[in-house]
C-alpha cells in the first residue's frame, strides 16, 4: 500500500468508535526504515486565535494501529484530546 493510499483512509478509534479524520502525515524513522506513527488533525475548538479553531495535531504511535482496512484504519488509543463534535469540520 502506498502512502498516498493511506491518506485517503479515515482513522477510527476502537475504544469509543470516534472518527479522528484522515492521516495528515506520517512520522518516519529514516535511519531504521520504520513508521513511528501517524499524525491526525487536532480537534476543533469553538473559538480559536484569529478564528482558526484548531488545536495541535495528534500523534498516534504505530504500535496503536490495529488494522488497516479498505475504508478505515483502526487504532486503539486511550488518551485522545476532547473533540468538540458540534464544530468538528472532519465529519
Amino acid at each position: 500500500m502506498r502512502v498516498s493510499d493511506l491518506r485517503l483512509l479515515d482513522i477510527v478509534n476502537v475504544k469509543d468508535g470516534r472518527r479522528l479524520g484522515p492521516i495528515k502525515d506520517l512520522d518516519l524513522d529514516l535511519e531504521r526504515g520504520v513508521v513511528k506513527g501517524v499524525i491526525v488533525p487536532g480537534p476543533s475548538r469553538s473559538w480559536g486565535l484569529f478564528g482558526s479553531g484548531k488545536t495541535e495535531d495528534f500523534f498516534v504511535p504505530w504500535d496503536h494501529v490495529k488494522k488497516i482496512g479498505v475504508d478505515v484504519i483502526l487504532v486503539d488509543v486511550n488518551d485522545l484530546p476532547e473533540f468538540n463534535i458540534e464544530n468538528d469540520d472532519r465529519r
